[in-house]
Protein backbone atom coordinates (compact mmCIF):
# COMPACT_ATOMS: atom_id res chain seq x y z
CA UNK A 1 0.00 0.00 0.00
CA UNK A 2 2.88 2.63 0.81
CA UNK A 3 4.12 2.29 -2.65
CA UNK A 4 0.90 2.10 -4.41
CA UNK A 5 0.02 5.65 -2.33
CA UNK A 6 3.79 6.91 -3.84
CA UNK A 7 2.72 6.52 -6.91
CA UNK A 8 -0.61 8.34 -6.60
CA UNK A 9 1.15 10.81 -4.91
CA UNK A 10 3.45 11.34 -7.18
CA UNK A 11 0.36 11.23 -9.79
CA UNK A 12 -1.36 14.09 -8.15
CA UNK A 13 1.93 16.14 -7.24
CA UNK A 14 3.09 15.96 -11.04
CA UNK A 15 -0.71 17.25 -12.38
CA UNK A 16 -1.55 19.29 -10.07
CA UNK A 17 0.96 22.64 -11.08
CA UNK A 18 0.39 26.22 -11.60
CA UNK A 19 -3.17 26.21 -13.50
CA UNK A 20 -4.73 23.49 -11.50
CA UNK A 21 -4.09 24.31 -8.02
CA UNK A 22 -4.31 28.24 -8.79
CA UNK A 23 -7.62 27.59 -9.77
CA UNK A 24 -7.51 28.66 -13.74
CA UNK A 25 -7.56 25.86 -15.31
CA UNK A 26 -10.24 24.33 -12.79
CA UNK A 27 -12.68 27.69 -14.34
CA UNK A 28 -11.54 27.37 -17.92
CA UNK A 29 -12.40 23.46 -18.22
CA UNK A 30 -15.26 23.16 -15.74
CA UNK A 31 -16.40 26.33 -13.60
CA UNK A 32 -16.92 28.20 -16.92
CA UNK A 33 -19.73 25.64 -17.99
CA UNK A 34 -21.73 26.31 -14.63
CA UNK A 35 -23.64 23.13 -12.87
CA UNK A 36 -22.36 20.98 -15.66
CA UNK A 37 -18.63 21.62 -15.40
CA UNK A 38 -19.42 19.81 -11.70
CA UNK A 39 -20.44 16.65 -13.90
CA UNK A 40 -17.68 17.47 -16.00
CA UNK A 41 -15.41 17.08 -13.33
CA UNK A 42 -16.87 13.78 -12.16
CA UNK A 43 -16.54 12.05 -15.60
CA UNK A 44 -12.33 13.30 -15.66
CA UNK A 45 -12.28 11.58 -12.58
CA UNK A 46 -13.31 8.40 -13.66
CA UNK A 47 -10.80 9.17 -16.28
CA UNK A 48 -7.79 9.95 -14.32
CA UNK A 49 -8.67 7.15 -12.50
CA UNK A 50 -8.70 4.27 -15.35
CA UNK A 51 -5.90 5.81 -17.57
CA UNK A 52 -3.74 6.43 -14.49
CA UNK A 53 -4.25 2.66 -13.74
CA UNK A 54 -3.66 1.59 -17.07
CA UNK A 55 -0.42 3.64 -17.28
CA UNK A 56 0.77 2.14 -14.12
CA UNK A 57 0.17 -1.47 -15.19
CA UNK A 58 1.76 -1.34 -18.68
CA UNK A 59 4.65 0.52 -17.15
CA UNK A 60 5.31 -1.86 -14.31
CA UNK A 61 5.17 -4.99 -16.39
CA UNK A 62 7.26 -3.39 -19.40
CA UNK A 63 9.64 -2.21 -16.72
CA UNK A 64 9.95 1.14 -18.66
CA UNK A 65 12.68 3.80 -17.65
CA UNK A 66 11.43 6.86 -19.61
CA UNK A 67 8.11 7.54 -21.97
CA UNK A 68 10.14 6.69 -25.29
CA UNK A 69 10.22 2.94 -24.36
CA UNK A 70 6.61 2.69 -23.84
CA UNK A 71 5.49 5.08 -26.51
CA UNK A 72 6.66 3.02 -29.70
CA UNK A 73 5.48 -0.16 -28.09
CA UNK A 74 2.10 0.87 -27.71
CA UNK A 75 2.14 3.51 -30.89
CA UNK A 76 4.22 1.69 -33.13
CA UNK A 77 7.72 2.40 -35.03
CA UNK A 78 5.77 6.05 -37.41
CA UNK A 79 3.19 6.75 -34.79
CA UNK A 80 5.28 6.53 -32.10
CA UNK A 81 7.91 8.98 -33.46
CA UNK A 82 5.00 11.68 -34.10
CA UNK A 83 3.29 11.39 -30.49
CA UNK A 84 7.13 11.14 -28.84
CA UNK A 85 8.41 14.24 -30.26
CA UNK A 86 4.89 16.28 -29.97
CA UNK A 87 4.64 15.22 -26.13
CA UNK A 88 8.48 15.76 -25.49
CA UNK A 89 7.79 19.63 -26.81
CA UNK A 90 4.65 19.87 -24.41
CA UNK A 91 6.49 18.76 -21.69
CA UNK A 92 8.38 21.61 -21.79
CA UNK A 93 6.10 23.93 -22.82
CA UNK A 94 4.27 22.86 -19.47
CA UNK A 95 7.51 23.45 -17.74
CA UNK A 96 7.35 27.00 -19.21
CA UNK A 97 3.71 27.50 -17.68
CA UNK A 98 4.94 26.42 -14.06
CA UNK A 99 8.13 29.27 -14.53
CA UNK A 100 4.86 31.76 -16.06
CA UNK A 101 2.81 30.74 -12.98
CA UNK A 102 5.48 31.29 -10.26
CA UNK A 103 5.69 34.89 -11.68
CA UNK A 104 2.15 35.04 -11.38
CA UNK A 105 1.87 34.34 -8.00
CA UNK A 106 5.10 36.07 -6.41
CA UNK A 107 3.50 39.12 -8.08
CA UNK A 108 0.08 38.59 -7.09
CA UNK A 109 1.15 37.54 -3.37
CA UNK A 110 4.09 40.13 -2.54
CA UNK A 111 3.99 42.64 -4.91
CA UNK A 112 6.93 41.78 -6.88
CA UNK A 113 7.95 41.78 -10.84
CA UNK A 114 7.17 38.42 -12.66
CA UNK A 115 10.58 37.96 -13.91
CA UNK A 116 11.73 37.50 -10.09
CA UNK A 117 9.10 35.11 -9.04
CA UNK A 118 9.43 32.68 -12.56
CA UNK A 119 13.59 33.20 -12.05
CA UNK A 120 13.37 31.95 -8.68
CA UNK A 121 11.27 28.98 -9.94
CA UNK A 122 13.94 28.16 -12.64
CA UNK A 123 16.79 28.39 -10.47
CA UNK A 124 15.57 26.03 -8.18
CA UNK A 125 14.08 23.30 -10.75
CA UNK A 126 17.31 23.14 -12.45
CA UNK A 127 19.16 22.34 -8.72
CA UNK A 128 16.32 19.28 -8.13
CA UNK A 129 16.65 17.92 -11.66
CA UNK A 130 20.66 17.86 -11.20
CA UNK A 131 20.10 14.93 -8.04
CA UNK A 132 18.62 11.44 -8.42
CA UNK A 133 15.34 10.71 -9.86
CA UNK A 134 14.08 8.60 -6.03
CA UNK A 135 14.81 12.21 -4.72
CA UNK A 136 12.86 13.95 -7.07
CA UNK A 137 9.86 11.32 -6.77
CA UNK A 138 10.12 11.14 -3.01
CA UNK A 139 9.96 15.37 -2.91
CA UNK A 140 6.74 15.47 -5.42
CA UNK A 141 5.04 12.88 -3.66
CA UNK A 142 5.55 15.24 -0.22
CA UNK A 143 3.22 18.08 -0.91
CA UNK A 144 0.57 17.01 -2.01
CA UNK A 145 -1.09 15.94 1.52
CA UNK A 146 -0.49 19.35 2.83
CA UNK A 147 -2.33 21.18 -0.52
CA UNK A 148 -5.19 18.90 0.15
CA UNK A 149 -6.10 20.57 3.52
CA UNK A 150 -5.43 24.32 2.09
CA UNK A 151 -8.42 23.69 -0.99
CA UNK A 152 -10.72 21.49 1.67
CA UNK A 153 -10.38 24.42 3.97
CA UNK A 154 -11.23 27.18 1.31
CA UNK A 155 -13.86 25.32 -0.34
CA UNK A 156 -15.51 25.39 3.13
CA UNK A 157 -15.02 29.31 3.33
CA UNK A 158 -16.26 29.97 0.21
CA UNK A 159 -19.31 27.93 0.28
CA UNK A 160 -20.54 29.58 3.73
CA UNK A 161 -19.66 33.31 2.97
CA UNK A 162 -20.92 33.31 -0.61
CA UNK A 163 -22.73 36.63 -1.10
CA UNK A 164 -24.65 35.50 -4.44
CA UNK A 165 -26.94 32.38 -4.67
CA UNK A 166 -25.43 29.45 -7.17
CA UNK A 167 -27.59 30.54 -9.74
CA UNK A 168 -26.58 33.90 -9.97
CA UNK A 169 -22.67 32.80 -9.87
CA UNK A 170 -23.31 30.44 -12.74
CA UNK A 171 -24.19 33.65 -14.95
CA UNK A 172 -20.79 34.98 -14.42
CA UNK A 173 -19.25 31.92 -15.18
CA UNK A 174 -20.90 31.15 -18.22
CA UNK A 175 -19.52 34.41 -19.25
CA UNK A 176 -15.49 33.19 -18.41
CA UNK A 177 -13.64 31.77 -20.84
CA UNK A 178 -14.16 28.21 -22.32
CA UNK A 179 -11.43 25.71 -23.62
CA UNK A 180 -14.38 24.00 -26.17
CA UNK A 181 -18.20 24.68 -26.94
CA UNK A 182 -19.35 21.72 -25.02
CA UNK A 183 -18.84 20.54 -21.31
CA UNK A 184 -18.32 16.76 -21.81
CA UNK A 185 -15.86 18.00 -24.46
CA UNK A 186 -13.85 20.28 -21.97
CA UNK A 187 -13.70 17.70 -19.34
CA UNK A 188 -12.17 14.93 -21.78
CA UNK A 189 -9.67 17.58 -22.80
CA UNK A 190 -8.62 18.04 -19.36
CA UNK A 191 -7.96 14.46 -18.96
CA UNK A 192 -6.18 14.22 -21.88
CA UNK A 193 -4.27 16.43 -21.53
CA UNK A 194 -2.91 15.88 -18.23
CA UNK A 195 -2.57 12.32 -18.79
CA UNK A 196 -0.07 13.91 -21.55
CA UNK A 197 1.77 16.11 -18.98
CA UNK A 198 2.04 13.25 -16.23
CA UNK A 199 2.81 10.28 -18.61
CA UNK A 200 6.69 10.70 -19.18
CA UNK A 201 7.27 10.59 -15.00
CA UNK A 202 4.33 8.21 -14.41
CA UNK A 203 5.90 5.40 -16.81
CA UNK A 204 9.03 6.09 -14.73
CA UNK A 205 7.58 5.85 -11.25
CA UNK A 206 5.90 2.95 -12.50
CA UNK A 207 8.45 1.25 -14.24
CA UNK A 208 10.43 0.70 -11.10
CA UNK A 209 7.56 -1.22 -9.72
CA UNK A 210 8.23 -5.18 -9.92
CA UNK A 211 4.55 -5.67 -8.78
CA UNK A 212 1.60 -4.45 -11.51
CA UNK A 213 -1.14 -5.04 -8.87
CA UNK A 214 0.11 -2.17 -6.65
CA UNK A 215 1.28 -0.24 -9.81
CA UNK A 216 -2.35 -0.03 -10.89
CA UNK A 217 -3.84 1.06 -7.13
CA UNK A 218 -1.62 3.59 -7.48
CA UNK A 219 -3.00 5.67 -10.91
CA UNK A 220 -6.65 4.65 -9.29
CA UNK A 221 -5.61 6.60 -5.87
CA UNK A 222 -4.17 9.02 -7.86
CA UNK A 223 -6.73 9.66 -10.06
CA UNK A 224 -9.45 9.60 -7.13
CA UNK A 225 -7.37 12.07 -5.00
CA UNK A 226 -7.48 14.66 -8.09
CA UNK A 227 -11.60 14.55 -8.48
CA UNK A 228 -11.61 15.29 -5.21
CA UNK A 229 -9.47 18.01 -5.87
CA UNK A 230 -10.81 18.71 -8.72
CA UNK A 231 -14.50 19.13 -7.19
CA UNK A 232 -13.34 21.48 -4.28
CA UNK A 233 -11.59 23.99 -6.41
CA UNK A 234 -14.90 23.69 -8.87
CA UNK A 235 -17.25 24.10 -5.63
CA UNK A 236 -14.63 27.21 -4.36
CA UNK A 237 -14.54 29.10 -7.62
CA UNK A 238 -17.94 28.74 -8.27
CA UNK A 239 -19.33 30.29 -4.83
CA UNK A 240 -17.10 33.08 -5.44
CA UNK A 241 -17.47 33.48 -8.98
CA UNK A 242 -18.10 37.52 -8.45
CA UNK A 243 -15.30 38.22 -6.91
CA UNK A 244 -12.28 36.32 -8.18
CA UNK A 245 -13.53 36.62 -12.28
CA UNK A 246 -10.61 37.61 -14.34
CA UNK A 247 -7.46 37.03 -11.33
CA UNK A 248 -4.92 35.04 -12.61
CA UNK A 249 -4.33 33.37 -9.08
CA UNK A 250 -8.04 33.03 -8.01
CA UNK A 251 -7.35 30.60 -5.32
CA UNK A 252 -4.97 32.89 -3.82
CA UNK A 253 -7.49 35.68 -3.65
CA UNK A 254 -10.27 33.52 -1.93
CA UNK A 255 -7.07 32.39 1.06
CA UNK A 256 -6.13 35.88 1.67
CA UNK A 257 -10.09 36.54 2.04
CA UNK A 258 -10.23 34.09 4.86
CA UNK A 259 -7.09 35.81 6.51
CA UNK A 260 -3.35 36.60 5.22
CA UNK A 261 -1.73 33.78 7.30
CA UNK A 262 -3.50 31.71 5.12
CA UNK A 263 -2.74 33.84 1.68
CA UNK A 264 0.84 32.91 2.95
CA UNK A 265 -0.22 29.19 3.70
CA UNK A 266 -1.64 28.74 -0.23
CA UNK A 267 1.20 30.89 -1.89
CA UNK A 268 3.75 28.05 -0.38
CA UNK A 269 1.41 25.32 -1.30
CA UNK A 270 0.65 27.08 -4.44
CA UNK A 271 4.53 27.33 -5.03
CA UNK A 272 5.15 23.65 -3.89
CA UNK A 273 2.50 22.46 -6.65
CA UNK A 274 4.51 24.48 -9.20
CA UNK A 275 7.72 23.09 -8.29
CA UNK A 276 6.57 19.57 -8.42
CA UNK A 277 4.89 19.61 -11.65
CA UNK A 278 8.34 22.10 -12.93
CA UNK A 279 10.64 19.41 -11.95
CA UNK A 280 8.62 16.40 -13.01
CA UNK A 281 8.60 17.83 -16.88
CA UNK A 282 11.53 19.59 -16.62
CA UNK A 283 13.55 16.60 -16.06
CA UNK A 284 11.22 14.15 -18.06
CA UNK A 285 12.08 16.55 -21.29
CA UNK A 286 15.75 16.39 -20.58
CA UNK A 287 15.88 12.76 -19.76
CA UNK A 288 14.47 12.43 -22.96
CA UNK A 289 17.50 13.95 -24.82
CA UNK A 290 20.42 13.59 -22.58
CA UNK A 291 21.30 10.89 -20.31
CA UNK A 292 21.52 11.80 -16.81
CA UNK A 293 24.86 9.93 -15.97
CA UNK A 294 26.74 11.91 -19.34
CA UNK A 295 28.31 15.29 -18.35
CA UNK A 296 26.58 16.79 -20.94
CA UNK A 297 23.10 16.63 -18.74
CA UNK A 298 24.12 19.23 -16.54
CA UNK A 299 24.89 21.45 -19.36
CA UNK A 300 21.46 20.45 -21.24
CA UNK A 301 19.90 21.83 -17.85
CA UNK A 302 21.27 25.04 -17.47
CA UNK A 303 20.48 26.00 -21.31
CA UNK A 304 17.39 24.90 -21.23
CA UNK A 305 16.27 26.20 -17.83
CA UNK A 306 17.55 29.94 -19.42
CA UNK A 307 15.17 29.25 -22.33
CA UNK A 308 12.03 28.37 -20.01
CA UNK A 309 12.87 32.23 -18.64
CA UNK A 310 12.28 33.63 -21.96
CA UNK A 311 9.40 31.94 -22.90
CA UNK A 312 8.05 32.31 -19.63
CA UNK A 313 7.76 36.20 -20.35
CA UNK A 314 4.50 35.31 -22.46
CA UNK A 315 2.00 35.68 -19.40
CA UNK A 316 0.54 32.74 -17.59
CA UNK A 317 -3.25 32.77 -18.60
CA UNK A 318 -2.52 33.18 -21.99
CA UNK A 319 0.05 30.40 -22.15
CA UNK A 320 -2.48 28.53 -20.31
CA UNK A 321 -5.34 28.74 -22.32
CA UNK A 322 -3.39 27.66 -25.64
CA UNK A 323 -0.38 25.02 -24.65
CA UNK A 324 -2.95 23.15 -22.82
CA UNK A 325 -5.98 23.07 -25.58
CA UNK A 326 -3.65 22.13 -28.54
CA UNK A 327 -2.15 19.31 -25.87
CA UNK A 328 -5.50 17.92 -25.33
CA UNK A 329 -6.03 17.11 -28.31
CA UNK A 330 -3.04 15.26 -29.10
CA UNK A 331 -3.20 13.43 -26.11
CA UNK A 332 -6.27 11.89 -27.30
CA UNK A 333 -3.81 9.85 -29.52
CA UNK A 334 -1.84 9.27 -26.51
CA UNK A 335 -4.75 7.81 -24.17
CA UNK A 336 -6.19 5.98 -26.71
CA UNK A 337 -3.08 3.90 -27.68
CA UNK A 338 -2.26 3.69 -23.58
CA UNK A 339 -6.18 1.92 -23.63
CA UNK A 340 -6.28 -0.17 -26.12
CA UNK A 341 -2.86 -1.92 -25.20
CA UNK A 342 -4.26 -2.73 -21.62
CA UNK A 343 -6.90 -4.40 -23.10
CA UNK A 344 -4.78 -6.41 -25.32
CA UNK A 345 -2.66 -6.82 -22.02
CA UNK A 346 0.59 -6.04 -23.86
CA UNK A 347 3.99 -7.72 -22.60
CA UNK A 348 7.56 -7.20 -23.22
CA UNK A 349 8.68 -8.92 -26.60
CA UNK A 350 10.92 -11.50 -25.80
Amino acid sequence: MKKSLQIGGAFVGIIVGAGFASGQEIIQYFTSYGYMGIVGALIATLGFAFVGMCIAQISSRLGTTSHKDLIYQISGKYIGFVVDYLLSFFLFGVAVIMFAGAGSTFKQMFGLPVWVGSLFMIILTILTVMMNVKSIINLIAMVTPYLLAIVMVIAVYSIATMDLSFAEQVVIAEQQSQVASNWWVAALLYVSFNIGVCFSMLTVVSGSIRNEKVAGMGGIIGGLLLGVLMLLINLSMLAKMDTIAGLDIPMLQLANEINPVVGILMSIALLGMIYNTAVGMFYSFTVRFFKPSKPSFKVAVIFIGILGFVASLVGFTELVSKVYAAMGYIGFILVASIVFAWFRGIRKPV
